[in-house]
């Protein structure tokens, strides 16, 4: 089975509605690519500018840059 069915059924039998997991390799230069699922289902397109955040205790997550002031906002939200 190749790795984006392995991915898919992934996300089928071990995620709610709406939330997904996908397995990447980070190549020699420190590049990942973004699955094609995944890049669908957040319609990311070539040239789309993406954040790297990261927190040392809980990982790392990737927004789109439009979508970092959402992200800011809901997070000063429930800090505050």
């Amino acid at each position: 089975m190749d790795k984006a069915k392995k991915d898919a059924q992934l996300n089928k039998k071990s995620f709610p509605k709406g939330r997904c997991a996908w397995t990447v390799k980070v190549g020699e230069r420190g590049q990942i690519v973004i699955p094609k699922q995944a890049r669908q289902i957040f319609d990311i397109k070539p040239g789309d500018t993406l954040i790297v955040l990261g927190d040392e205790n809980r990982g790392i997550a990737i927004p789109l840059k439009e979508q970092f002031g959402k992200l800011m906002a809901t997070i000063f939200d429930k800090a505050g």
